[in-house]
């Protein structure tokens, strides 16, 4: 396996425990069994547990972010746009019940080093961020307004996935995703 190939399956698996997991679940023995790589392998390319986090938590957001702007070039439209923003946390609903990642390490703030908490907060920045620009464009708020509203509505489809995942019920997320567009939060 080549240094490059090597460095994306950790960053991979780790994606998917902390998914699961969280922070706290990153454990470099574990991750190296299931690369098939000694623990030591990993810490040449991450040398601490924060190292890999903040690696983890910096390419979600960078995902995310290429993400919502692939549906905001997809559709053209900023309302469409905005109604598809909740499938990205439906996505992760869908891979095995996990949460999305910077949502599950939020939960764990206290507890995780300077270096992810700021990977954590740059993924609901860049949220928000593209989801004001896309209300905006929508003239769906005015401008003094349209932060405010970014966060309620990150805030809420946040919230949607963590309650449908603590039932194992996705049903339950998209129940709520349309609740929120009936009460206005969601464009419809």
């Amino acid at each position: 396996m080549s240094l490059i190939n090597a460095k994306e399956a950790i960053l991979a698996a780790a994606t998917r425990t902390a998914q699961a997991h969280g922070y706290a679940g990153l454990n470099f023995r574990e991750l190296g069994a299931e690369v098939g790589i000694k623990s030591a392998s990993i810490h040449y390319h991450f040398p601490t547990k924060a190292d890999l986090g903040a690696a983890v938590a910096r390419r979600y957001w960078e995902d995310t972010s290429a993400a919502l702007e692939a549906i905001a070039d997809g559709t053209g439209d900023p309302v469409a746009s905005l109604r598809r923003y909740p499938e990205i946390f439906r996505q992760s609903l869908e891979r095995d019940n996990r949460m999305c990642l910077c949502s599950f390490m939020a939960a764990e703030y206290d507890d995780l080093p300077e270096a992810v908490q700021a990977e954590v907060q740059t993924f609901t920045d860049v949220n928000v961020a593209w989801l004001a620009k896309m209300l905006l464009a929508a003239k769906a708020v005015h401008a003094d307004g349209a932060e405010a509203r970014a966060r309620a509505i990150f805030a809420a489809v946040a919230g949607a996935q963590l309650i449908a995942r603590s039932r194992a019920d996705i049903s339950l997320f998209d129940t709520l995703i349309t609740n929120y567009r009936e009460a206005g939060l969601l464009p419809g």
